[in-house]
């Protein structure tokens, strides 16, 4: 798994969606079809979400229509990719190399950004089971810097607050469906619940409605957006003093995965991307 950070600038102001995960997704799909139009597919067509992206940082001016906000020109965006593809020096080779080696744009609806720099992490499974030994007594540290939209089951609803069952039996699945077989880990929703304990930061919470998609309306004759419901903020998880040990160091391991894997739903349209911090703490 990987994560690469770009940095970006365009020559020129214009506007994108507050929320502008999606139109990125389509534009790298876009690349990557040009680069290799069946890895595209793949990435597209698979039902495991294997890459994930988060929002432009950088500066913004406030404009007069809602929901837009404008890109100025000149200035240094940033962009942060998760990639958590078993083959994923193939997706970055088709993903990240066109941008940096072919000079390509990133083109979004009304206007488009050059890299100007491309920094790249790779972390294997081995990495992560091996930092679990450098803590006695962790805590957890959650910033959920965009919407996080995670379902219940096989429901419609979804989590406005950052449950521990939701958020990390959301990144088991996504381990276990990701991982080698060997990897799978057997922790249930009810170990979550006994064992951790969640304290957000109740100042900082808030709830979006964030569109991740649009649709063809057959009725209607044109496309509708597809909307999802989050929340962003921050929240410290602890274990309790009877974790066992197996589950700490698989709870652990899921919080790193966290920040290449993106937590919840729509995480390749910019949701659930966050920053994990790990502490060692007070046990309760």
């Amino acid at each position: 798994m990987r994560r690469v950070n770009l940095v970006l600038r365009s020559d020129q102001s214009f506007e994108i969606p507050i929320h502008e995960g999606y139109q990125v997704y389509s534009s790298l799909l876009g690349l990557m079809k040009e680069s290799d139009p069946e890895v595209s597919r793949r990435v597209h067509d698979s039902t495991i979400t294997s890459i994930s992206l988060g929002s432009l940082h950088g500066p913004f001016r406030s404009t007069e229509r809602p929901y837009l906000k404008q890109v100025l020109s000149h200035e240094l965006y940033r962009l942060r990719i998760g990639i958590t593809d078993p083959h994923d020096e193939e997706v970055f080779r088709h993903l990240v190399l066109p941008l940096l080696t072919d000079r390509k744009k990133l083109p979004l609806y009304q206007g488009s950004f050059s890299v100007e720099q491309v920094e790249d992490q790779m972390v294997s499974a081995d990495d992560l089971i091996k930092r679990t030994q450098e803590y006695n007594q962790p805590s957890l540290n959650f910033d959920f810097l965009t919407p996080t939209c995670i379902q219940y089951r096989n429901s419609r609803v979804t989590e406005m607050y950052p449950h521990r069952i939701a958020v990390f039996h959301s990144l088991l699945s996504k381990w276990n469906q990701l991982s080698p077989d060997d990897l799978h880990m057997g922790v249930s929703r009810d170990d979550f619940g006994r064992y951790l304990i969640e304290r957000p930061d109740l100042r900082r919470l808030a709830t979006y409605s964030v569109q991740v998609n649009t649709v063809m309306d057959a009725k209607r004759g044109h496309s509708r957006p597809i909307f999802k419901q989050g929340f962003v903020g921050r929240c410290t998880y602890s274990f309790t003093s009877n974790a066992p040990i197996g589950f700490r160091n698989a709870t652990l391991i899921l919080a790193m995965f966290a920040e290449f894997s993106g937590v919840g739903s729509s995480v390749a349209r910019g949701c659930g991307q966050v920053d994990v911090t790990v502490q060692d703490g007070v046990n309760e």
